[in-house]
């Protein structure tokens, strides 16, 4: 009998494949990307303490000005609901450099960080010459950016790591690029969903979704396949990409996608409330979205 990888390979598109691969093996050029209003991207990271306490620390970046208050930091011992923005237990970032002190989830709280200096790519959330750290009574329990010099030195570092990202875009646009790493020893893949029409006469809309510039999914008669679910390998690794554009075609003009890793033996979709219990042993998964509105929501 077949393991269930196995069962998955035969359907499955595979990202790493040396060729373009689409629905058809055929290979696929990306249209001419109009560029969309990336709003706001969020990144949640689980932190462990102890054995028995774990933490969610998600950032919030909504502007490279940061004089303008455009980031917030939230603590919490759930996974926090996407972008933070607002949110009456948030805490502001209003400063290009400073400290915050506050206290959640019956912890003290201290945030340190320098972004005077940082440097930024394609996205909201600076890349370089930049520091934050987060300490949690007393114990580092984030660290971003290549600026941290003295400030963790001599303190205890609980292992934290990446679960989900989300990035919210807005405007006319109907194609949205993103960025995402779906394991620690994989690489950084552009993201590509892109609305368009199909081949035959150009009249029913499509939804393609590229991977490194690979059609790795392509749904046709997107008005009554507005909801749907598929399977792509990618860095080796079981990917689930859900969307739902219901709301695109019969809404406000909103749209959801997800990718979300999960390990061979998970059979679970990301839409099952089902609670999952890991061990030590056990990847933590990771989950990107993105969030569309034809609205600007910015």
């Amino acid at each position: 009998m077949r393991n269930l990888v196995t069962c998955y390979s035969v359907h499955a598109v595979r990202v790493s494949d040396s060729y373009c691969s689409g629905p058809l093996n055929k290979s696929y050029s990306s249209p001419k990307l109009i560029k969309s209003t990336q709003n706001a991207v969020s990144f949640t990271y689980k932190t462990k303490l102890s054995p028995q306490k774990h933490l969610f620390i998600t950032i919030t970046w909504s502007h490279r000005l940061i004089s303008q208050g455009s980031s917030w930091i939230k603590i919490s011992d759930q996974m926090a609901s996407a972008l933070i923005r607002n949110c009456p237990d948030s805490q502001q970032i209003c400063k290009s450099k400073g400290t915050k002190k506050f206290e959640s989830c019956n912890s003290k709280i201290e945030v340190h960080w320098d972004l005077s200096n940082a440097k930024f790519n394609v996205g909201l959330e600076p890349v370089s010459s930049f520091y934050v750290v987060v300490l949690i009574d007393g114990t580092v329990g984030l660290i971003l950016g290549d600026m941290v010099k003295n400030i963790v030195a001599g303190l205890p570092i609980a292992e934290f790591m990446l679960t989900c990202q989300c990035v919210e875009f807005s405007g006319n646009s109907k194609q949205f690029l993103s960025k995402a790493k779906f394991c620690d020893s994989g690489l950084d893949h552009d993201i590509l969903v892109s609305f368009g029409t199909d081949s035959e006469g150009g009249r029913n809309p499509c939804l393609s979704v590229l991977i490194d510039k690979r059609r790795v999914i392509e749904i046709k008669r997107l008005q009554w396949n507005f909801r749907g679910n598929q399977v792509v390998f990618v860095d080796g690794i079981l990917v689930d990409v859900l969307w739902d554009v219901h709301g695109w075609f019969f809404g406000e003009g909103n749209a959801v996608f997800m990718f979300r890793t999960r390990s061979c033996f998970d059979s679970r979709l990301w839409l099952d409330e089902k609670k999952s219990y890991e061990t030590d042993h056990e990847k933590v998964e990771f989950s990107l979205m993105i969030c569309t509105s034809k609205n600007n929501t910015g």
